[in-house]
């Protein structure tokens, strides 16, 4: 059995959790495993419902009027229990921050290790070979895992595509969990101003680097931002110098994105950048250095001046869409 992660907030779901589902229907056919969700909630969660109607075995809603809002000790208290009731060979996560934070405590509860921030995978002799990025991906490393089940695995957002998760009918079993003494009391999520967003979400994103040239110009990327309903996100020189602000950064110290688009306008290429948007299904970028690194990756590229293929390009959207 593989157990895979649903996170949410009060029952809204994070679409990265689709990812992992994507992820664990594809190890269970290469490993003949079968697939159940776990959702830990505090109420009957409509989330669950929403869940079964993929192609999985069934939809374990862990229940407890704790589990209201999110805690280290009491998601770590849950997963506990279900591990030990349900025995799997594998628990797939996506790599978000919550998972970050109690994952590891997990692991440690059984003895056992979490590889974390996989690009990918292959199956051998009935075990998974995992793939991670290293120094700052300029490497990849296989890793295997030794010793026994349950095996502790999460992807990198974008490793697998949502959208590509099978639908199916599940069925959804409700499992009350006990759960032990919660140590902290969450305060409401950062966020670092006002207009924060989470390019996590984006479908569509529009990118500037040195080449926008001035905070004037990000203008010119704003107009293809809106006729593409795109969100606007920078590399780090961009956001240092404050013509954007640090939540719109993309990159190994920023954000890390997997939309279905993204443009890159003067971006360079540099890895720090790449390693934040590498996995986006399809990659345009705009450079007039035709060396740029950022060509390596894209599968779509314009050699020339960004100011002068920009407005063609908006032009051009806005009489399709005419």
């Amino acid at each position: 059995m593989i157990l895979v992660f649903i996170e949410h907030k009060d029952c809204v779901l994070n679409k990265t959790s689709l990812e992992a589902i994507t992820a664990a229907q594809t190890i269970g056919k290469d490993l003949g495993l079968g697939v159940a969700a776990v959702l830990p909630c505090d109420k009957e969660c409509s989330l669950a419902q929403e869940i079964a109607g993929y192609n999985i075995e069934k939809v374990i809603v862990a229940k407890s009027e704790k589990l209201g809002t999110y805690t280290p000790d009491a998601y770590a208290d849950v997963w506990e229990q279900v591990i030990k009731a349900v025995n799997p060979q594998y628990v797939v996560m996506s790599h978000t921050y919550q998972v970050r934070d109690f994952a590891p405590k997990v692991a440690t509860r059984f003895g056992r290790e979490m590889v974390g921030d996989c690009i990918r995978y292959r199956a051998e002799g009935g075990k998974l070979v995992l793939t991670r990025r290293i120094f700052l991906g300029k490497l990849d490393a296989d890793v295997t895992i030794g010793g026994d089940a349950p095996y502790f695995v999460t992807f990198q957002s974008g490793a697998f595509r949502g959208d590509a998760a099978e639908k199916g009918s599940a069925a959804v079993e409700v499992m009350d969990v006990a759960v032990g003494d919660v140590r902290m009391t969450p305060e409401a999520p950062f966020q670092e101003a006002k207009a924060s967003v989470d390019l996590t979400k984006s479908e569509v994103i529009v990118a500037i680097g040195r080449g926008i040239k001035s905070q004037e110009n990000i203008a010119v990327a704003e107009q293809l931002a809106d006729v593409l309903g795109a969100d606007i996100a920078a590399s780090r020189p961009i956001c240092d110098s404050e013509w954007l602000p640090i939540d719109r950064q993309i990159g190994s110290s920023g954000q890390t994105v997997a939309p279905k688009l993204y443009i890159a306008l003067g971006i360079s290429g540099a890895i720090q950048h790449i390693v934040g948007m590498k996995n986006s299904s399809t990659i345009v970028a705009i450079n007039k250095d035709a060396e740029a690194p950022i060509f390596d990756i894209a599968d779509y590229g314009i050699v020339g001046d960004l100011f002068e293929a920009v407005p063609v390009l908006v032009e051009e959207i806005k009489k399709a869409k005419a």
